[in-house]
């Protein structure tokens, strides 16, 4: 079993990053900065913005740093990694910085299907996973789950994070649905008609939080919340009915558990990232924030409203991955990752984005989901296809 609290022993609690770079991971890095009297950070890795890495790898003294793009090999930057920091290449490397002795929880920040293999070593290792990465979810929860002892993860997604916070000290059994909130992103109340217009830079202002390019277009798709209703289904235990999605555009209702006797449990706060990673580093004490506080005086309304899922057709592909299951929900999430970065190249629109997703799913036969390997394969094939129907669109 692995122990919940590391600090306990060691002083200090030993967190590598996957994927230090990215919106997560520099956020990461400042809870750890914040609070360095109770985090070592002592492996960090990126996949090619190697200054960035290196400026974090001397900041903060690791012991390893990896870059998974092995074409970054002869990069300048790298020569003014610290002495005595290792650094290795390609992606598997990223998995093995974070397995040594020394590291007693691994935040997965890695964006998309890369961050399966490295979630299913950790868990298989025993140590405490931060998981920032729902993708490891939607395409892999079958197999990971299962590895997943008590307390070995805790998720860092906001509204997961909320989730499992608004469980604690309840009897799952008693919980009657799961209100999974969501921002409505920058096209809220856009018709279908009006979204076949809209540009990368307008999709890319997100309303409420600062994120990644590819979550961020998740966002205004919202797909990033089809994906979390299948991440909530895996990570609780519960079916799709059971997850209903809500629109709350001031995004400081995080999710709410309504229990069978009509309370409804909410998590409110600050939209600010840093919330739940450092939840997940102190899991399971609090510390103080690191981010302002609300004045809910100020605050004038919380909005409610449903989603719709005509227009924004994203949530329905996913709806029907999830209760379809095995390898389709491999195939959505490979097709929409191409998908949305040819959208983001300007090759394609945002609306084109769910077609893509739903030629590569009605072209699947679906199986049931056995092996890493064979959700590589169909991930690999799923995003062949999701290239030609993007060449077949233009």
């Amino acid at each position: 079993m692995t122990d919940r609290n590391p600090a306990a022993k060691t002083g200090r609690k030993r967190i590598a990053i996957l994927g230090c770079t990215g919106s997560i991971g520099t956020q990461a890095l400042d809870v750890c900065r914040r609070h360095a009297d109770r985090l070592e950070v002592v492996a960090l890795t990126a996949h090619s913005r190697t200054r960035e890495l290196v400026d974090a790898a001397r900041e903060f003294g690791v012991a390893r740093v990896a870059v998974t793009d092995a074409a970054r090999r002869s990069d300048p930057a790298l020569a003014d990694l610290p002495a005595g920091t290792s650094c290795q290449f390609g992606a598997e490397a990223a998995v093995d910085v974070c397995l040594h002795d020394d590291v007693d929880c691994v935040l997965v920040a890695i964006v998309g299907a890369a961050g399966l293999a490295a979630s299913a070593a950790v868990l298989a290792s025993g140590k405490q996973l931060a998981l920032a990465n729902k993708e490891s979810l939607v395409v892999g929860g079958e197999l990971l789950m299962p590895l997943a002892r008590e307390g070995q993860l805790i998720p860092v997604d906001s509204e997961h994070s909320a989730i499992f916070q608004c469980y604690l000290g309840e009897r799952a059994e008693r919980a009657h649905a799961i209100w999974l909130t969501c921002s409505g992103g920058p096209f809220f109340g856009r018709t279908r008609a009006e979204l076949e217009h809209v540009t990368a830079a307008q999709a890319l202002a997100h309303p409420t939080w600062n994120m990644g390019a590819k979550i961020t277009v998740d966002s205004a798709t919202l797909m990033n919340k089809g994906l979390e209703r299948i991440e909530a289904m895996h990570l609780f235990g519960v079916d799709m009915d059971f997850i209903r999605v809500v629109i709350q555009r001031q995004s400081k209702i995080h999710s709410m558990v309504e229990y069978e006797d009509g309370s409804v449990i909410a998590h409110l706060g600050a939209s600010d990232m840093r919330i739940p990673i450092q939840y997940a580093f102190s899991y399971p004490d609090r510390w103080e924030t690191p981010a302002p506080r609300v004045d809910f005086r100020e605050l004038g309304s919380l909005d409610f409203a449903a989603p719709d899922a005509d227009a924004f057709r994203c949530l329905a592909l996913a709806e029907r991955a999830g209760r379809t299951g095995g390898t389709l929900p491999c195939v959505m999430n490979a097709a929409n990752e191409v998908a949305v970065a040819a959208f983001l190249d300007g090759a394609i629109g945002l609306t084109d984005i769910d077609r893509v997703v739903e030629a590569c799913m009605d072209a699947h036969a679906v199986e049931p989901v056995q092996t890493l390997e064979q959700l590589a394969d169909v991930d690999g094939s799923a995003r062949d296809a999701a290239r030609r129907a993007i060449r077949a669109r233009r």
